[in-house]
């Protein structure tokens, strides 16, 4: 294998560590806010990307059957559909249970743990069990190909603009919008927000639900890179949680880098071993990492 072969391989291989690493970041900045900005622990957080990847689905089965001349229009709106779907589902939920057991990390985990198996069961139940894929429009389709023998796929593309677009909007919300200056003015001091006039249960709500949105649009995102099922949430919510720990609790900038980090390690060391393995040894150097900076990349600078 000549040294140009080698290294298209390792482009193709850190671009498709890119695409995990988009998911890894919309999955983290959904969970950063809820987790780092509230403290509350959302087993559940990976049902609310599997409500995105149905509704991405949902979206072409019906395109398909009713509109088949829009299928290569649905996808855009089915993003923003999966955003508002998750959002309101994240909302009743806040609303219903979570809005009673703040400041009770322990009792917060175990009821979205119980919330995570009765959606997924409702998943099975109502969609079905087995994994299904959405019929992609024609121009997510493909690969582009810079240089010879380097193909980079076009859905990957796609997915890291959303990413970039998604990210930026967080943190532009979090430092520049009315809504963010509530949510740092709780984060910072609950009491003094509250005397000032915010609302803080509300501020509470419309951040546990804004986080679940996200989650929606990762598993918007994920449909272009996998099928979905009823358990395909769960499988990154472990991932999700350590991009947040690993990068800092309340850091969104440490989520990028740690989920960038955790991504790509995953990725190079899975072209080299089995992908057991190369978990191994990215929940290893992790745990290393932790033990030396326990506060994770990017520890928070808000006075408690």
């Amino acid at each position: 294998m000549t040294v140009s072969e080698m290294m298209n391989i390792g482009l193709m291989q850190g671009f498709a560590g890119l695409s995990l690493f988009a998911v890894l970041l919309l999955m983290g900045l959904g969970l950063a806010i809820i987790f780092g900005q509230m403290g509350v622990i959302n087993m559940a957080h990976g049902e609310f990307m599997t409500i995105g990847a149905y509704t991405i689905y949902l979206g072409s089965t019906l395109t398909a059957t009713h509109a088949p001349q829009w299928t290569p229009y649905y996808f855009p709106v089915a993003i923003v559909a999966a955003f508002f779907i998750a959002f309101a589902a994240g909302w009743l939920v806040e609303w219903g249970l979570i809005r009673h057991l703040y400041k009770r990390p322990l009792d917060t985990l175990l009821a979205t743990w119980g919330i995570s198996l009765a959606m997924q069961q409702s998943f099975r139940s109502f969609i079905g069990p087995k994994e299904v894929s959405p019929t992609l429009p024609d121009w997510l389709l493909g690969s582009w190909a810079p240089a010879e023998g380097l193909d980079i796929p076009i859905n990957g593309m796609f997915v890291l603009a959303l990413t970039a677009v998604v990210t930026a909007g967080v943190l532009i919300a979090l430092h520049k919008s009315r809504w963010g200056l509530r949510v740092r003015a709780t984060v910072s001091n609950r009491v003094m927000a509250n005397s000032i006039g915010i609302d803080t249960k509300k501020t509470d709500r419309l951040t546990f639900a804004i986080g679940c949105g996200i989650a929606g649009i990762a598993g918007a995102a994920f449909t272009t890179i996998g099928s979905t099922g009823p358990t395909s949430g769960s499988l990154y919510i472990v991932d999700a949680f350590l991009v947040v720990t690993f990068g800092g609790a309340a850091s969104l900038l440490g989520t990028v880098v740690s989920a960038f980090g955790i991504a790509q390690t995953q990725s190079i060391t899975e072209f080299f071993l089995a992908g057991s393995m190369a978990k191994v040894i990215t929940l290893s150097m992790i745990v290393l990492i932790l033990m030396i900076r326990p506060q994770g990349l990017f520890a928070s600078k808000v006075r408690r």
